[in-house]
């Protein structure tokens, strides 16, 4: 049975098994010490971890809301990070999912899903009209599972991701489901053409 409780700094050192793990769904980045203490410092009841019954972190999930004014939450679970953003007034309010990985071990198990739903349950009550993600257009593995979810292509962003080692930079799906506040389905019409970095807001 799994155990949510209140997460500690101890626990910064317990998740190696997510953070050293090439193979996360979204190929999350890795975020330094300091950036959780911001935020376990700033909204610690909004900061929980997850432990499976041998006392192992399963993964860690981070939503963070921030925008003009709005509150902000992160959660530990299993590993999806994200915020709210965009304009109210132009129906563009939303949920974004910043990184989603569960640890090799516990894969398999419906995590993931249980994650975006949170993450979906949290934007729907912040007032978002939809939730977004970008993920990679070769993580074949990540686009199947969104669309299992809901998500359907958006649009596509050129040179999204930043390549290593000489390769040539990625491009990303923006993925999105739209929330019971669209009544019409508006944020998730397909844009007819691919847009670059520079132009998403």
């Amino acid at each position: 049975m799994t155990t949510l409780r209140a997460f500690t700094c101890d626990d910064l050192f317990r998740f190696n098994n997510i953070n050293n793990n090439n193979l996360l769904l979204n190929r999350a980045p890795q975020y330094g010490i300091p950036f959780y203490l911001q935020y376990l410092a700033h909204w610690p009841e909004y900061f929980v971890v997850a432990e499976a019954p041998g006392g192992e972190l399963m993964g860690y999930i981070v939503v963070v809301v921030l925008s003009r004014g709005a509150a902000a939450l992160m959660l530990c679970v299993s590993a999806v990070m994200g915020k709210a953003e965009g304009s109210v007034a132009r129906e563009e309010w939303h949920g974004h999912v910043t990184a989603l990985s569960v640890a090799p071990e516990f894969r398999r198990l419906g995590l993931a899903a249980k994650l975006m739903e949170l993450l979906e349950e949290i934007s729907e009550k912040k007032g978002g009209f939809f939730v977004d993600l970008f993920v990679r257009v070769s993580n074949q593995v990540a686009v199947n599972m969104y669309k299992q979810l809901g998500y359907s292509v958006y649009r596509t962003v050129l040179e999204y991701y930043s390549a290593s080692n000489g390769e040539p930079d990625e491009d990303a799906y923006d993925m999105r489901k739209a929330l019971s506040r669209d009544t019409e389905k508006k944020s998730i019409i397909p844009l007819p053409h691919p847009v670059r970095p520079e132009d998403i807001e």
